[in-house]
């Protein structure tokens, strides 16, 4: 390094000489020129080329540095902008803009290189750090270490969760992604009960994959009886007072994990990636799968499952997870096996014990000879023939709004159920709903045609300009049709005029011609027992006044 040093004093050192000295180095071209001029501002530097000088002036990464990687998401050279501002005393809105140092300038001494910046933040800042500063919290959360929980035993803790199938689904005629509602066993990865619902889900999902996991006669299989906790992520559902209700009579605890926190149920969440990667992949309509073309869009002449068929190859694939699938923490064991092994003892339930208890109540209604009035509406049931006059309880399964369970509300008995009296044909059901759907189109289009605004493209700061004009004839017309809809205008307070008032008001001309001219209502005298005289036109007399000015 000091022979090409002597070599630039000397005026002779050229390009040549700089590629042999790189090649040489194993460093490149740019290094080498680095390195030539710091041995001009340091002869020292040429005896150890490369070698970082350690003073005590190293930049390192500031607090105000941190806040600034927030705002900009972690736009290094953003940051190094907003530095190169404020070193210089212009206002922080000249950032992003070409206010910064213009190229060939340089910095401001006091404000690092970009390379000495993302040195620095790679020094100084974790990767945690740095992708929670450019993306958040969920973003930094990828970079943590999760302690994994020990295994307990079967039934000890399951977890729950709603998801949603990446799998187009016909449901009567209309393409649906269906949602999945399970649990599962913490100790063991098993699947303990499912449920599967064309639309969003609701508590009437989560108490039918409750009983599907509780229940362990056929056809739900030998896994299930009730757990001692069961995990949810705060989601309305699992929250509601129905289902807090089953929990609470089943003697099940119910822990609400905080929101946002799905390494908290990680058995439930990993089943969830588990289903789509090796199940719903491979079925017709998969929503997620990679299209040619530069817009995602189906095959037309791709073919949907239907939902029943969807339910059932669902249903088959979850008895595979838990007889055939062998999931690397059970150390070569399927589900069933691993829950076989264990030799807990199970809390079982009665079948129609779990039913009545997975059930909303609705209070105690009086069985009249038109049946039991609910919601204003009347159920009726065969063995209700000569029971009318008792006090029973009624029990029914949310948004099942075509039957209800009937119990005895003295000694809860069960009488049986009742079906809604003049229930509607399918028929008029379906003209119903298409008759809502219209009318539902029309009242969208014309609430986004009322609120579509254009406003006019600016180049240079100015206010808002708002296109769209009007034609005298179309405002008036519109204010017209406006007019016979609104109820204020359509009143005609003037159809049937009022009574005139009594003798001693003081009325305005102009009001008192809108009146119904007849005989003077009495009026009690004033505090003074005076009442003021009439004038010509049979109201009051307005007050005079006397050369001083003062009313008489």
């Amino acid at each position: 390094m000091r022979r090409l040093l002597a070599l630039r004093v000397r005026g002779e050192l050229t390009t040549g000489h700089v590629r042999v000295a790189a090649d040489a180095l194993g460093v490149s071209e740019r290094t080498v020129w680095r390195w030539l001029a710091e041995a001009g501002r340091d002869e020292r530097a040429a005896d150890e080329p490369g070698a970082r000088a350690q003073t005590g002036t190293r930049f390192t990464i500031t607090p105000e540095v941190r806040a600034l990687l927030a705002l900009w998401k972690g736009n290094v050279a953003a940051v190094q902008r907003e530095l190169a501002v404020r070193a210089a005393g212009r206002p922080v809105a000249d950032v992003g803009t070409q206010a910064g140092p213009p190229p060939g300038s340089g910095l401001p001494p006091d404000v690092p290189s970009l390379t000495t910046l993302h040195r620095a933040i790679r020094r100084d800042l974790t990767p945690g750090e740095r992708a929670g500063l450019a993306g958040g919290e969920r973003a930094a959360r990828k970079h943590d270490v999760f302690l994994a929980r020990p295994r307990g035993w079967r039934n000890q803790v399951w977890e729950t969760d709603h998801v949603q199938a990446a799998v187009l689904v016909d449901v009567e005629g209309k393409a649906r992604r269906p949602w999945i509602t399970w649990f599962t066993d913490c100790a063991t990865n098993a699947i303990t009960g499912v449920a599967v619902t064309p639309g969003d889900p609701s508590r009437e999902s989560v108490l039918a994959a409750l009983r599907s996991a509780v229940l362990r006669e056929d056809p739900y299989g030998p896994i299930g009886g009730l757990p001692e906790k069961v995990r949810v992520d705060r989601g309305k559902d699992f929250l509601s007072r129905t289902v807090t209700a089953a929990f609470d009579l089943l003697d099940v605890t119910v822990e609400d994990l905080p929101a946002y926190t799905p390494h908290l149920k990680g058995t439930v969440e990993g089943l969830n990636r588990a289903v789509e990667s090796m199940f719903l992949t491979a079925l017709p309509g998969y929503a997620r799968q990679p299209r040619p073309g530069k817009r995602a869009s189906r095959p037309k002449d791709e073919v949907l499952l239907g939902f029943e068929d969807f339910t059932a190859r669902l249903l088959a694939w979850t008895l595979w997870w838990n007889t055939e699938h062998r999931p690397a923490p059970l150390r070569g064991k399927t589900p069933l096996q691993a829950w076989q092994d264990d030799p807990t003892p199970l809390r079982d339930v009665p079948a129609t014990d779990l039913w009545t208890l997975t059930l909303e109540d609705a209070g105690t209604r009086t069985l009249t000879t038109r049946g039991i009035r609910f919601r204003k509406r009347d159920y009726v049931g065969p063995w209700m023939t000569g029971q009318a006059g008792i006090q029973v309880r009624v029990r029914f399964m949310p948004h099942h709004d075509h039957r209800i369970e009937v119990y005895h509300a003295a000694t809860g008995r069960y009488l049986g159920p009742a079906d809604l009296a003049d229930q509607a044909t399918d028929e008029q059901i379906s003209a119903v709903r298409r008759a809502r759907a219209a009318r539902s189109r029309r009242l969208k289009k014309d609430l986004e045609a009322s609120q579509r605004e254009r406003y006019a493209a600016v180049n240079q700061p100015e206010a808002p300009r708002r296109l769209g004009a009007l034609t005298t004839a179309q405002a008036e017309a519109e204010l017209a049709q406006t007019a016979d809809t609104d109820l204020a205008q359509l009143a005609m307070p003037d159809l049937i005029p009022p009574a005139a008032p009594p003798a001693d008001w003081r009325t305005p001309v102009s009001l008192a011609a809108l009146t119904t001219p007849g005989p003077r209502v009495p009026h009690p005298p004033g505090r003074d027992g005076a009442s003021a005289p009439d004038g010509r036109d049979g109201r009051a007399a307005p007050p005079t006044t006397d050369e001083d000015g003062d009313a008489s």
